[in-house]
């Protein structure tokens, strides 16, 4: 079996290959720098993973996996422009560099470049495909909804939030090594519990971004540091605060979470502060460990020889302890 990084070495080179040298020049220049900015490219390389450890040939893998990268793309030009953020993986967000306008319109145009690579797929498997990946895109969606509809609710449960980051963020790597386990001739039975393993993983690794987003350097993890605080995001961290707060601690929280309340210096110190007393830090590791955990059980029950499990424990085992 190929390593995640030989797998995302391909990916990068046949992104390079793309060409975006068309006109107009404003509406391909985005999409260029959007894509040239790297990432992780976790979805594709999940694909293509999944499709090797089935013993599938990758290269047939290879078009809905930029597919789902082009995807995965297109919706971090539109949160950028939700969150009026102005980093995405340490550089100007397309929002930023040029505009909102050109940010949406760049964003379009990306949303139909991946349909236009997922119905590469084989033949043979391409309807069901287009399926999970169209099901996939509108979850999504709705996960990015409830996400906005999150920072005007007023009583949001941890439940609430956990079903938030499964749509919006979980699904897309639990549809992407789905798609490359059916490419790869997975049974029905084996690429669901490779979906739910998926999932769970990718709980866990929102989970792993709320947290960095409050503890990791700037520089490292590539975006705002504590972003979320000062958008006044509910995030798990937030939400086991207020769960776990008297009602004195509940009224400063709420009151730090108010778009009028302070300088960003102290609002940022004031709602660290409450985290630590809390023992929110810990808290949030040992959620993150209990997804990690049920994903590896839904892995554990492939039908696979073990030996071809190895590269997918030991991507979800970086996931699980990166800092950025």
């Amino acid at each position: 079996m190929k390593s995640i990084e030989e797998i995302q070495y391909l990916i990068n080179n046949k992104i390079a290959e793309i060409d975006f040298h068309k006109q107009p020049y404003e509406l391909y220049e985005p999409i260029v720098y959007t894509l040239s900015l790297g990432g992780k490219r976790l979805r594709p390389a999940l694909c293509l993973l999944a499709c090797d450890m089935f013993e599938g040939n990758i290269s047939d893998a290879m078009n809905p996996a930029l597919g789902i990268e082009i995807f995965h793309n297109f919706t971090l030009l539109h949160d950028d422009i939700m969150d009026e953020a102005p980093i995405r993986r340490g550089k100007e967000s397309v929002y930023k560099k040029w505009n909102s306008n050109i940010a949406i319109l760049s964003g379009d145009t990306m949303m139909a470049l991946a349909y236009d690579y997922i119905m590469k797929a084989p033949g043979k498997v391409r309807s069901e495909v287009f399926s999970i990946f169209n099901k996939t895109a509108i979850e999504v969606c709705e996960g990015q909804q409830y996400d906005m509809n999150f920072e005007k609710q007023k009583d949001v449960s941890i439940d609430d939030y956990i079903n938030m980051i499964r749509l919006k963020t979980s699904v897309l790597l639990a549809g992407s090594l789905k798609t490359g386990a059916i490419i790869g001739g997975a049974s029905k039975e084996d690429s669901d519990n490779l979906y739910r393993f998926g999932e769970n993983i990718g709980i866990a690794f929102q989970l792993q971004d709320d947290l960095l987003d409050v503890y990791s350097d700037t520089q490292k993890f590539g975006k705002q540091n504590s972003g979320d605080i000062l958008t006044n995001k509910k995030t798990f961290l937030y939400l086991k605060a207020f769960e776990l707060a008297g009602d004195k601690t509940h009224e400063t929280l709420s009151g730090l979470f108010k778009k009028e309340a302070i300088n960003n210096n102290d609002k940022i110190s004031g709602v660290k502060e409450i985290y630590e007393d809390l023992n929110i830090k810990s808290i949030t590791i040992k959620e993150i460990e209990k997804y990690y955990k049920k994903g590896i059980r839904y892995l554990e029950k492939i039908n696979i020889p073990s030996e071809r499990k190895t590269k997918l424990i030991e991507f979800a085992d970086n996931l699980r302890l990166r800092e950025f």
